[in-house]
Order: structure tokens, then C-alpha cells, then sequence
């Protein structure tokens, strides 16, 4: 088990990419710190239940305040944080989002949350790392940010500031050996794919070059490339794990 004695922060680890992170991290032998909006604490506690370390943090990323009293309870419990997944994020469930359609809103939402939610993670850990030697951060930015989408112009607009975040953080601190990555995902098999037709699965897995959508597993694999002892040299780097999509050229 690489991550043994680690302690590892994820976000949105109630579901989807979040949790998938989540159970990788533990089964790399991590204490991690499964922090979500929801109350639902079904993460931690199969992680407990296959003889990992986890605790259920209740949390709004958007929040300075929980930000910090999740990083208290990470310490408290397991010990100084030297990993974090930033996954937390949200689409615009409030209003269209295009330049034209979106309301005031429906961008503050996105961009509350998927934007700032990353950085206020980042300054709540950086400062713990830097006093025990360093660490390790991984933020999930999306294909969206590099390629154009249509409805997701806000969405489009955080996760691209979340590759700025990235790469500036990682050249600030790694003179303090805090290396700092973030992963694109192409369209990933979780719950919030939920609502959308078989039609539309099919035209996103066409989208890939390997035909299918990725799975949760897929990211949090590339996550624990940059977490562990192989991802020592990287730092500033903006990973697509998207079955190809960035270089097809085409939507699908």
C-alpha cells in the first residue's frame, strides 16, 4: 500500500469521481477524510468496513469556515493532511448556461462552488504542508475547459480558472515541495448522468476515442499517479483522462 500513513482530504466523496477517489486512496492504505455536502456517509464507512481509515466530514466547499473545521478534523483524527483531492463540483442546475441565457445566479453557483471551492481547499491545506515538509493536491478541472461545450459556459469558465489555480499554485509553492496537478475528465459514468437518454450516452462514448464513458476508477487512478511515490517530478500539469476526446476533433 503506497499512500500508507498519508492523510488524504477528498471532496465530494459521497459519489461519483469523488468517491471513486475516495476508496483508491483508502485501499492505497490513506486515512481519508471523505468531506460532502450530503450527510450520506456510505463512503466512509465500506472504507471502515474493508479495514481502512476514513471519517465523514459534512461540507460546503464554497465555505471558509468548513474549510477549516475539515482540516481541524483531519488533524485531530489522523494527522497533518498531505493529500487533497478537490473533485466537489456542480453544473448549472439554475438557469441555461450560455453567455445570453445564464442568469447572475446560475454563474455564481457554478463558479461559487467549482472555482472557489478549489481554492479555498488549497488555502486551507498549503500552510499544514508547508510546515511538515509538503504535499500533494490534485484539482478535477474538465474536457470543458479546454475544448468548447455547448450549455456549459459558466461550468466551462470555472474549470479553466481551475487550471489557472493550478498552475500558478505550483509554481508559487513548489519551492516547498507542494506539487500541484489537476485532471480533465472526459464524460464520466456517474450519477449525474442520471437523467440522460441512451441516445445521448451513446454520442458522448462516440465522442472518445476509446469508445465508452470513463468511470470513476478511471480518474481516481490518474489521481493516485500524482499522490504517489511515481508522481514525485510532476507538478503544474493539466491531465486529461478522457478517452481521447481532447485530440479527436470532432464531438462524436
Amino acid at each position: 500500500m503506497r499512500l500508507e500513513g498519508k492523510v488524504a482530504i477528498i471532496t465530494g466523496a459521497s459519489q461519483g469521481i469523488g468517491q471513486g477517489c475516495a476508496f483508491r486512496m483508502a485501499a492505497e492504505g490513506a486515512s481519508v477524510v471523505c468531506a460532502d455536502i450530503q450527510e450520506n456517509d456510505g463512503t466512509a464507512k465500506q472504507i471502515v468496513a474493508d479495514g481502512g481509515r476514513a471519517e465523514h466530514v459534512v461540507m460546503d466547499v464554497r465555505s471558509a469556515a468548513d474549510w477549516e473545521r475539515t482540516v481541524a478534523i483531519a488533524v485531530e483524527r489522523f494527522g497533518p493532511v498531505d493529500l487533497l483531492g478537490n473533485v466537489a463540483g456542480v453544473v448549472n442546475t439554475v438557469s441555461e448556461d450560455t453567455v445570453v441565457g445564464m442568469t447572475e445566479e446560475g454563474w455564481q453557483f457554478v463558479v461559487d462552488t467549482d472555482l472557489k471551492g478549489t481554492w479555498l481547499g488549497m488555502r486551507a491545506v498549503i500552510p499544514g504542508m508547508i510546515d511538515h515538509g509538503g504535499g500533494r493536491i490534485v484539482n478535477i478541472a474538465s474536457l470543458a475547459a479546454l475544448v468548447g461545450l455547448p450549455n456549459l459556459a459558466a461550468y466551462s469558465a470555472a474549470k479553466g480558472g481551475v487550471i489557472g489555480l493550478t498552475q500558478q499554485a505550483a509554481l508559487e509553492y513548489a519551492p516547498h515541495n507542494v506539487l500541484v496537478n489537476a485532471i480533465c475528465p472526459g464524460t464520466i459514468d456517474t450519477p449525474i448522468l442520471g437523467d440522460i437518454t441512451e441516445q445521448m450516452r451513446k454520442e458522448n462514448s462516440q465522442a472518445h476515442m476509446v469508445k465508452r464513458l470513463g468511470t470513476p476508477a478511471d480518474i481516481a487512478g490518474t489521481m493516485f499517479h500524482f499522490f504517489s511515490g511515481d508522481g514525485a517530478f510532476l507538478t503544474g500539469l493539466t491531465y486529461p483522462v478522457d478517452g481521447g476526446w481532447s485530440v479527436n476533433g470532432r464531438c462524436y
